[in-house]
């Protein structure tokens, strides 16, 4: 590969929870083993599995009780999120000894652009990090080589666990255009579904498809899927990428439908603690909350409301979905409830309207903050902060994607 054009890499920690839990325990190594939530319930269902369980039948998404009886030695372990949101800040950390270009797009995976990196070929500088992956972290991965990050992305899928695959753009037509749609990148079931009524059933069909169809078909997606097949991707590896958020929310689903307001209250006070330190996790405030709530019959209603300050408080939060909760709820039997920050500000940027209610605890807090601001002149912005753990710089990923991995309490 020439490096006057664009080098991308996609790495992809192969299996990641499972392998951490075996880079943890030794012993679980070359045994089936599977992550599921839930595993003491019938209703759980597999988040990951070791290759050992893959090569029984054992697949993503199905149910424990299947899987169990597919593979009645299978090993099922609980997620340990704090320990695999440890790992990937260490993984990331690795990656970034290479290039400061480097864009995570969820907890076990993420993109390199190593275009001015001149030490070694792209090929040997793959194999490098691999390895120190694996010696490192005792973590195997598989590392895509493209000219754009679909390519890329693809290219890692090709490979797996320990592969380094190169996929070049003259490489497309023999390569990827053979290849059932579905297993294009960005292309889901319902998509693939909806290509095959105007016969897009190869990935080399939907590169020459028509334009008009698939606008009409998928919207402006269509045309992005038809330049995609066709190896067309100018998009940037961004590393501000995973500060990219429009709303922060969580929803629980009840396990009775109950029409008991001190239970229900009782939880939107834990989803409002949730949301809170979500917002203080990504350093920003909420300017508009939204209720969901989502009755016994399946109706489900959102209401929001602006709210005059910015806040981030887990009280503020629960006041307002309490007092909006109240206001609307009919009385009817709910099964779900869910609480949305709209509208987000950065934490630097929120203002508070000073009342009679707000101004006592504000003046008590005056000196601390100008202390902060000075500090944040002299060292630079983002180098110290109140009451907030800075996440990003220890290479944690906060993609929507994972955020519910990521940012699990549990």
């Amino acid at each position: 590969m020439q490096t006057n054009h664009r080098i991308i890499f996609h790495v992809d920690m192969n299996s990641f929870y499972a392998s951490v839990e075996m880079a943890y325990n030794p012993s679980l190594k070359g045994k089936p083993l599977a992550i599921a939530g839930n595993p003491e319930e019938r209703r759980g269902i597999i988040v990951t599995c070791s290759y050992e369980a893959r090569r029984l039948g054992i697949k993503t998404t199905m149910p424990l009780w299947e899987a169990k009886k597919i593979c009645p030695q299978l090993i099922v372990m609980r997620p340990n999120f704090e320990r695999y949101r440890n790992v990937s800040a260490k993984m990331f950390s690795i990656l970034r000894d290479y290039t400061d270009l480097v864009e995570p797009v969820s907890i076990d995976e993420g993109y390199m652009d190593v275009s001015n990196y001149k030490e070694n070929h792209p090929l040997t500088l793959a194999k490098n990090i691999q390895s120190r992956l694996l010696h490192e972290l005792d973590l195997p991965c598989s590392i895509g080589i493209a000219p754009n990050k679909f390519l890329a992305k693809m290219a890692s899928d090709m490979k797996k666990p320990l592969g380094i695959t190169v996929l070049r753009k003259r490489d497309i037509e023999h390569v990827l255009w053979p290849l059932p749609v579905q297993e294009m990148h960005g292309v889901g079931t319902k998509t693939a579904e909806k290509l095959h009524t105007i016969q897009v059933n190869t990935i080399g069909e939907l590169a020459s498809a028509n334009e008009i169809q698939l606008k009409s078909l998928l919207g402006i997606n269509g045309i992005r899927l038809k330049e995609r097949a066709n190896g067309q991707d100018d998009r940037p590896v961004d590393p501000d990428s995973i500060y990219d958020y429009k709303s922060i929310g969580n929803s629980t689903t009840l396990q009775h439908d109950t029409t008991d307001q001190t239970a229900l209250l009782t939880i939107l006070q834990n989803l409002s603690k949730t949301v809170s330190y979500r917002l203080k996790n990504k350093q920003v405030y909420t300017t508009s909350l939204m209720i969901t709530i989502r009755y016994s019959n399946w109706n489900t209603w959102t209401r929001s409301e602006k709210l005059g300050n910015p806040i981030q408080d887990e009280k503020a939060i629960f006041a307002h979905a309490k007092r909006i909760f109240l206001k609307h709820w009919n009385g009817t039997p709910i099964r779900l409830l869910g609480i949305t920050g709209n509208q987000l500000v950065e934490q630097g940027s929120a203002y508070k309207q000073l009342d009679l209610f707000t101004f006592e605890e504000d003046a008590k807090e005056e000196p601390l903050i100008n202390t902060i601001e000075q500090l944040q002149e002299k060292y630079g912005k983002g180098s110290i902060t109140k009451g907030v753990k800075n996440f990003y710089k220890e290479g944690q990923t906060n993609t929507s994607f994972n955020k519910d991995f990521l940012l699990n309490e549990d």
